[in-house]
Formats: C-alpha cells, structure tokens, sequence
C-alpha cells in the first residue's frame, strides 16, 4: 500500500465576483428616471439581460496553483491570513465544492470538521447524525455502536442526544461535530479553526484529542490561527499567501517566517550606516540580535534553552551615562516584562566613545511558548531622556518540543501564563505504619 494519503496538483479555484458600478438606487432616484427616461436599460432592471448590462463582474482566484503532498500519518498545520484560501483548501478536499483547474488525490475516507452548520441536517436528531455520519464514512453499523458511548460522554450532550440539532447551540453543535469527526475513525481528518468556537475546557479537549488521533497514525490536516497550537501539534506546516503556497516546511520556520512577514521583524536586525541608523548624536543602533546560547542567531528558541539578545551600538559623544533596555511582548501585544542593563562595571559610568556590545541573558524554561517581539531602547536617567527606541527590533518564536522535560511535564494540553517557570518542586513522603496496639500494663504484684 502506498503511504501517500493526499497528493494535491496544480489545485486552482476560481470565484466570479459581480459588482453594480451605479451601487444602490434610492426609490426617488428610480422614479425620477423611470418618468425622465422610461425606456433606458437602467430603469428595466428586472430584466435579466438588461440587468447584466449594467452589472460589472471581477475573477477573484481562491487557490492559485497549489501542490503539496501529505503522507499516512502526518499532521499538517495550515495557516495565513483570512482571505489567504485555507477553508477553500480543505473544502474542496473535502468534496464540497469542486476546483476550477488542478485535482487532489486522496487515498483513504475524509472526516472532516469545516464551519459550524456543515455537515449535519437539522431535523434529525444527534443521535441520527452521528449514524448518519458514520455511514457517510462508509462505516458499518457494528463500528457506529462501538465508538457510539466515547462520542457522547465526549461531545457531553446527553441529555439532548434525541432532540433535533437545528435546536443546538452553537457550543453544542460544534462539540457533537468534532466528535463525530475524531472518534469515527476517518484516515483522513480535516479541522477549520475548531478553537475559535467554544469555551476553554473544550478547546483543550479538542487539542488533545487531535494529538491522539495523529499518534494513532491518521493524517490530520489543521487549519488555525492559533500559532502556538499549530507548533505544538503540526510537525510541519503549510502557508498560504493570497491563494498561493508560499511556504512548506517546519512548522517553528515556517510560523515564524508568517509573522515576519507580517510585522517585517525577524531574529536579527543591523544597520550599516551610522549617520542613518536609529539614535542621535550621543547614541545610535548597529544592531540587535538574539542568539542561541552557543552564539548563533536564530529565530526559534528551545524553551528549555536560554537565549541571549544583544544591542551593538555606537557612542558618539563621550561623559554620558547610558542604560540599555529590553522590552519583551507577546502575540497579542501584551508586555511580559522589562529588563534594565545592571552590569556592574558600567553602572552609574559614564561611556567613552566607541562600539559596544551588550547581552541580556534570557534562562531556559523561563519564558512560555509562542512569538515574541523586543523593544529595544538606550536611555539616561539623570535627567530622563530615551535616546533610541526601536518599537519592533527583532522577533522570535520559542518552542516546546513536548519531550516531557520542560515545565508542562507530560501535560500536552494549552499552558496558561505569559511565563512558564521550571519551578523546583519537593515532596515529602511519610510511609503508613500498621500500628501494633500498645500492650496492657503489667500486673503489679500486691
């Protein structure tokens, strides 16, 4: 048997866009034509002819020449922007819609999990869809029964398991869906952005569950914004960029070539004239870096590795007492941290002229997983005054590779926290002792 499960071709899709140049007409406008000008093709608009006339149409291509293929047991993470033609990808795998030019392969059946409302008819009941489902799976009703129990207690809607599901909410339609999808047993599973809907105990089942059903050997492919979701499950990854791949490849490589892209950061940043680099004329940048603790630079961090960032810069005027410092922000924005250079043999000195090299030293197992973004900056404190700022200088990503030794242990699930200390942890340990019952006293002779 072969061990390709997707093989995808040249995959185009084509959508045809219709626009009305006049936009809408109020009823006054309409009238005053009509009694102006009754015969004019714009005032006749039911017609079908007579209304195309007036309307103008654009190509827009959702897919443009992709290609990629997907082996038995890989999970792939999908991700780009909205827009970037991810859903469109895994509908048209999924047998929804079909491509304008190119084809898809696919050896093995395909569950998949797309927008809330695909998938289930709204008349039947959950206990109906789940069958219904199945045997659209071309399952037989023995295999139904056994997974029949997990998919309940999974999806927790036992109490409306014979109520018709156009009557769910959302939440509930969302959770019998992805159960349905993972637990019956589909060599090809497909999953559009499951985290965006539901409550955190959800999401967290649904990370898990997707980590099970790739262990197991099935191909997943998952599609998210949910970066760090994306690193932790999916080996590799896939872009996609205006209907376009862009880039295949590891996944810490490939997120954070995305959000480069995105922000025009990366793991390093230099400035090789001196008279336009960032500054004055007592300070300016050459560079900002963030390195491995080898000394390489790079821009995906082992989260239980530490990592160094360094400011190179340039003094310009002598007797001024400088203090570089860091400033460290997450995905969304949000300040984890601050450090103020404190070496002591240039604290409260003043810096001659000349180049110089300052390293902050980040330990390993300190920071959480995911992208982050410094700030880097070069003040005085006395008076107050920034000399340089650099919003956005360098970004990095930093990774957990699950392999059970750093702060999450053997937990696979989310992690909450803008930092993920390696706490020492100590147990005491007292045995339980069968006691003997103390023995009666002694008689005492009279």
């Amino acid at each position: 048997m072969s061990d390709l499960a997707l093989r995808v071709h040249d995959l185009s899709k084509c959508y045809r866009l219709h626009h009305r140049p006049d936009g809408y007409r109020t009823l006054r406008e309409t009238l005053s034509d009509l009694v102006r000008r009754p015969h004019h093709p714009s005032c006749q608009a039911a017609h079908p002819k007579e209304r195309s006339f007036r309307e103008a149409s654009e190509i827009l291509w959702a897919l443009r020449n992709v290609s990629f293929e997907v082996k038995r047991g890989e999970v792939v993470g999908i991700i780009g922007r909205n827009g970037a033609g991810k859903s469109t990808l895994l509908r048209i795998l999924s047998r929804i819609t079909e491509p304008t030019e190119g084809w898809a392969e696919i050896h093995g059946r395909v569950g998949s999990l797309l927008e809330v409302g695909t998938g289930f008819h709204g008349e039947l009941t959950g206990r109906e869809n789940i069958y219904l489902s199945g045997a659209l799976l071309g399952m037989k009703k023995a295999e139904i029964d056994r997974k029949f129990d997990e998919i309940v207690a999974f999806a927790e809607i036992e109490k409306f398991l014979d109520t018709p599901v156009k009557r769910y909410s959302s939440g509930m339609y969302l959770r019998l869906a992805f159960a349905v999808a993972a637990h019956l047993e589909p060599e090809i599973l497909l999953v559009d952005e499951v985290l965006a809907v539901g409550d955190n105990s959800f999401q967290k089942k649904c990370l898990n569950k997707m980590q099970d059903v790739g262990k197991e050997g099935r191909t997943v492919l998952f599609v998210s914004h949910n970066l760090p979701a994306i690193t932790r499950l999916c080996p590799r990854t896939l872009l996609l960029q205006g209907g376009r791949l862009t880039m295949d490849g590891p996944s810490p490589k490939v997120v954070h070539y995305y959000l480069r892209c995105d922000s025009g950061t990366h793991g390093a940043r230099e400035w090789r004239d001196i008279l336009t680099a960032p500054g004055n004329d007592i300070v300016r940048f050459r560079a900002v870096r963030a390195r491995t603790a080898e000394g390489q630079v790079s821009e995906a961090f082992d989260i239980r590795r530490p990592i160094q960032i360094e400011m190179e810069y340039e003094v310009l005027r002598s007797g001024h007492i400088l203090v570089p410092n860091l400033h460290f922000f997450n995905e969304e924005g949000i300040c984890l941290f601050a450090s103020i250079d404190l070496d002591p043999s240039w604290r409260k000195r003043p810096r001659a002229k000349g180049t110089y090299c300052s390293t902050a030293w980040i330990p390993g197992d300190f920071l959480s997983e995911g992208n982050l973004t410094v700030r880097a900056a070069i003040s005085t404190l006395d008076p107050l005054m920034v000399h340089v700022d650099v919003r956005e200088a360098i970004s990095f990503q930093v990774v957990d590779r699950l392999e059970g030794d750093s702060a999450r242990g053997d937990y696979a699930g989310p992690m909450p926290g803008l930092v993920r200390p390696l706490l020492q942890w100590t147990t005491q340990f007292r045995p339980e002792i069968d006691r003997v019952p103390p023995a009666p006293p002694c008689p005492v002779a009279v």
